[in-house]
């Protein structure tokens, strides 16, 4: 099998970019054509992706209370004076990898100012700010002035790296934090001294911001955990920096986003790390750090990481918070956009699965059960993004209007009502929903009304409207790039 795949790597990787688009628009465009020819299949098609979405529903719901309770169980841990118990922990360093380019100067000192509100000691801790070269010189030069001006002298080590872009790589956060975590080994590690076993790695993107006891509960876990060199750590992510500022259509899908990633912390037979996550940087550094040649690097890691370690890398939950921006601009059409196109590269993490399915066929050293149950779930994920809206919100219409004699028998007369009980039945999870979301969000600030405030719930009407334009439409559209060979390039979301 290496052979072949060796042989035609290329066909294949091409043939395997195509497959996320053609069985997402195959799905879609099923009950279309299907509705002429076998309108009773479609039914059932239709039907059986609404019970899925029923399940969804309520798997939301039920996950995302459990983890709000972790979640605030978890904050008033006194997770330092566990720590303290391990006679060794003294020897933990967290390496602290901020990517950025063109941030502005205020969204960094933000982050910053939160790893330095850490109960942890901060000179345990190393934060390394990764820059691009092709950033203006002047302006990088006077950010990196204010903050070693405010930050210099607070941790263990303020580092600096500068990313060239090489042939081979592409723009984006993968390149430039292989470059910084190779750059921060070389000097802790080989300049300095510091004992690699010890040593954690942390990918944080410039406008994230950490619960107070983020690190000392990454010590107690990295220290508890006999398997700590096959793990990655992962918060809850929350795009609760800016909620009170953002248009009601937008606070709703990053609602929801939050809400989905607080309930993943309970599945952790679900979970990959994405965004802000954390290992040791020697399981980082034996499988060769992050491929500077992919846009969406977080899955890539742990499937490397996953694959070279014989399927033995698992992720780990940290039930704490980790805030970050909601996209946003300066006006509302261009937070729209902003929006759109952040969901679009996140869809573009189908790019992913060329590399995952290789993997998958040809790595003979990881049990099938363990690879088939982790693949399925990503591939199932990333192959249905852009299908369930089309099928959940227009489904059970399509055969009844294009095929009026189906309508007239019994599956047809009672394929809306019987669909319509079904979603119903999902939308009882949506108060579980909106009361959990309100228990973790920002409390209202001065200039938010109350009576503003009080319709927040109501917003969530918007969700078929934005369901379609913020899930759907750039999922579609990031699958046909694909499918086309129209490659994305990567795009800096906008900081306000």
């Amino acid at each position: 099998m290496k052979k072949f795949f060796s042989r035609y790597e290329r066909q294949i990787n091409r043939l395997l970019e195509i497959l996320p688009g053609f069985i997402s628009w195959n799905l879609i465009l099923f009950p279309f054509w299907g509705s002429f020819i076998f309108p009773e299949v479609v039914a059932y098609y239709i039907l059986v992706f609404d019970i899925y979405w029923v399940y969804q529903s309520a798997f939301l719901g039920i996950t995302s209370l459990m983890a709000h309770y972790q979640i605030e169980a978890a904050k008033v841990m006194d997770w330092l004076g566990e720590v303290k118990l391990f006679p060794d922990w003294k020897k933990v360093h967290h390496v602290i990898i901020v990517v950025t380019y063109k941030e502005p100067l205020h969204i960094l000192q933000r982050t910053l100012r939160a790893i330095a509100a850490q109960d942890f000691p901060l000179k345990q801790i190393t934060v390394v700010l990764a820059m691009e070269k092709k950033e203006d010189e002047k302006e990088r030069a006077a950010k990196v002035k204010a903050l070693k001006k405010e930050f210099g002298q607070k941790f263990g080590h303020l580092l600096v790296t500068v990313h060239e872009l090489k042939p081979g790589e592409v723009a984006g956060k993968g390149s430039n934090e292989n470059y910084a975590g190779r750059e921060a080994k070389r000097y802790l590690v080989d300049e300095l001294g510091y004992k690699i076993d010890y040593l954690t790695v942390t990918s944080c993107d410039a406008d994230h911001c950490y619960h107070p006891k983020h690190f000392s509960c990454l010590t107690y876990k990295f220290l508890d955990d006999p398997q700590r060199y096959l793990k990655f750590w992962q918060p809850a992510i929350m795009f609760y920096n800016n909620f009170w500022r953002l248009p009601a259509a937008t606070r709703v899908t990053n609602t929801f986003g939050t809400v989905w990633n607080m309930a993943l912390i309970v599945r952790t037979d679900r979970l990959i790390n994405c965004q802000n996550y954390s290992a040791s940087l020697k399981l980082i550094d034996e499988v060769g750090y992050w491929d500077p040649h992919v846009i969406p690097e977080d899955y890539r890691i742990f499937f490397k990481a996953f694959f070279a370690k014989e399927g033995r890398v698992e992720v780990d939950p940290i039930p704490l918070p980790l805030w970050v921006d909601a996209a946003e601009s300066e006006s509302f059409g261009k937070t729209l956009k902003n929006q759109y196109e952040q969901y679009k590269r996140w869809a573009w993490g189908a790019s992913d699965d060329p590399y995952i399915i290789k993997q998958f066929l040809t790595q003979k050293t990881v049990s099938f059960s363990t690879k088939i149950f982790r693949v399925f779930q990503v591939i199932k994920d990333h192959f249905l993004w852009p299908v369930n809206w089309f099928v959940i919100t227009l489904g059970f219409n399509i055969p009844i209007l294009l095929n009026p004699e189906f309508s007239k028998t019994a599956l047809g007369h009672t394929l809306p009502r019987l669909s319509s009980i079904i979603l119903t039945a999902a939308t009882l999870f949506l108060g579980v929903i909106i009361w959990v979301s309100a228990k973790q969000r920002p409390p209202r600030p001065k200039e938010v009304s109350r009576w503003r405030a009080a319709l927040v719930p109501l917003e969530f009407i918007l969700m078929p409207v934005v369901g379609f334009f913020f899930n759907a439409l750039p999922g579609i559209d990031a699958h046909t790039r694909l499918m086309l060979g129209k490659y994305l390039e990567y795009r800096v979301t906008e900081k306000v």
